[in-house]
């Protein structure tokens, strides 16, 4: 019966852990923009000049 006990005090102490990390990140901005992260695999990301491949062609000895 001790152990009931122990276990019951063992969760609220976990949960309250939770709670204040939740409010701590809540207050940091961690949830304030929810829309963006899932859009943005939507778009395209655009490639540099450098990472251009060039071919044979332009590699010709003169």
């Amino acid at each position: 019966m001790n152990m009931i006990f122990i276990l019951i005090g063992f969760s609220m102490l976990l949960a309250l852990i939770f709670l204040i990390a939740f409010f701590w990140a809540s207050k940091s901005g961690q949830n304030d923009d929810l829309y963006t992260p899932g859009v943005r695999i939507l778009f395209d990301d655009d490639k540099p000049a450098d990472d251009v491949v060039k071919s044979d062609e332009d590699h010709q000895a003169p």
